[in-house]
């Protein structure tokens, strides 16, 4: 399941869900990411998220398969939330379900490496300065680069 929205999320109704009724989910693994207050030195008063609607949900759709084919998992959740946000604000939600945790895992960092580095999003901070548009760091091209090794 694939969700890219304004609103927010309730976490635990999130990760409810994706587990419901499945008895052979034995692991579920998740990451939630917010919305800094300091980003490159700089105070954060708030940040925009913009995506291309269509081409941004297909390429996570191709970054589920891969994920699905790589490793033996049951479920997955992507939410991304795109628009005005300020800080503390929930960003984002990957949740992978499987009967082993070591799947979940790897399954889980790999699509959150993917949506880092190559998903269509783009970021604006806002800070004391002024507007500033967010580039991938060095650390997570790395961390990608990592999978295309495996």
């Amino acid at each position: 399941m694939i969700r890219i929205q304004e609103v927010d999320f309730d976490l635990s109704a999130e990760i409810a869900n994706l587990r419901k009724g499945d008895r052979q989910v034995g692991a579920v693994v998740s990451f939630l990411g917010t919305v800094r207050d300091m980003n490159a030195g700089s105070e954060v008063h708030s940040m925009t998220l913009e995506h291309y609607p269509g081409m941004t949900e297909k390429a996570l759709e191709a970054i589920v398969a891969q994920a699905k084919a790589r490793w033996d998992i049951r479920n997955t959740l992507i939410i991304h939330r795109v628009g005005p946000l300020k800080p503390e604000d929930q960003i984002v939600l990957v949740a992978v379900t499987s009967a082993h945790r070591a799947e979940a895992f790897a399954a889980c960092e790999f699509m959150m490496d993917y949506l880092k580095t190559a998903a269509p999003f783009w970021k604006k901070e806002e800070t004391a300065d002024g507007g500033r548009w967010v580039d991938a760091r060095v650390a997570d091209d790395a961390a990608m680069a990592r999978w295309k090794k495996t």
